[in-house]
């Protein structure tokens, strides 16, 4: 199962079904487990840990050095792929800065091609990277996202399970869970209803969240006294309490909300047509 032209070094820990296809180049830090299938041209290099079935697209390039002026090379650190992942063409993910840190993705996730993922972020299950999005370093993604096509996502910022985020988007602040946003500036426009169906999540806590929502984008109530009454009128329920725990644990700040107008929500209260 291995190409003659591809180059391994024996060090390298590879199950033993695994595929490499013509061209690609495996350090003697890498591992792959069973099942695993690596495409043509495709460079594992630095400490890199591929689960079991996970499939690597050609041309890809995994555990490459961190784009950080900081980094310094020989730092014990890398990347880690989840079971049954699906890394696409082409797609760079690069390894972790801090030391004993892995940049991460979980399992059941699919990375499509071109996308980039890079230094230190952390990505939960079951999410989807559509072609060309942009995640730079440390960011934080919940389980079941979906993030969209040329999308960039800046430093730091997490995006809440089950989010979603559009197509092209430029996201600067923190989405929380169940949010669907969209723009650029990125701005929250509704509930993932779809995503949650999806997700096996009941009719009933749709509707907590989507009330949840309306309270916290709609009401017309500044951030904090909005999570105040989401807490006091739905609180109990474990998803709204999940989405208020995220809100008030941001440090960034959350995404505003969207006005018809096209202004974001603290625009329209700032010009005084809210």
């Amino acid at each position: 199962m291995i190409h003659p032209t591809a180059v391994i070094d024996p060090r390298a820990d590879l199950a033993p079904d695994v595929s490499v296809g013509p061209y690609s180049i495996i350090g003697p830090q890498v591992s792959l487990g069973a099942g695993a299938e690596v495409g043509a041209h495709v460079v594992l290099e630095g400490r890199v840990r591929v689960g079991a079935r996970v499939r690597v697209g050609h041309g890809a390039i995994i555990g490459g050095l961190p784009q950080d002026l900081k980094f310094r090379d020989g730092t014990p650190v890398g990347v880690s792929l989840g079971d049954d992942t699906v890394v696409r063409e082409y797609v760079t993910i690069h390894r972790a800065t801090r030391e004993g840190h892995d940049t991460v993705v979980g399992r059941h996730c699919l990375v499509m091609a071109s996308s980039h993922i890079a230094h230190d972020c952390v990505l939960g299950d079951h999410i989807i990277i559509i072609n060309y999005a942009g995640l730079t370093g440390h960011i934080t993604v919940g389980d079941r996202v979906t993030i969209g096509g040329h999308s960039g996502i800046h430093p730091f910022s997490r995006i809440g399970t089950y989010a979603y985020i559009g197509g092209c988007s430029k996201v600067t602040q923190d989405v929380p869970p169940f949010v669907v946003v969209d723009g650029m500036p990125a701005t929250a426009r509704s509930v993932n209803v779809v995503g949650m169906r999806r997700g096996g999540i009941n009719a009933d806590s749709r509707r907590q969240v989507q009330t949840a929502f309306r309270l916290l984008y709609r009401s017309g109530l500044a951030p904090g006294a909005a999570v105040r009454r989401v807490k006091e009128e739905l609180g109990e329920h474990p998803l709204v309490a999940r989405l208020v725990e995220f809100v008030e644990g941001s440090k960034r700040g959350i995404v505003p909300g969207f006005d018809r107008s096209g202004r974001t929500r603290s625009e329209a209260i700032e010009e005084g047509i809210s």
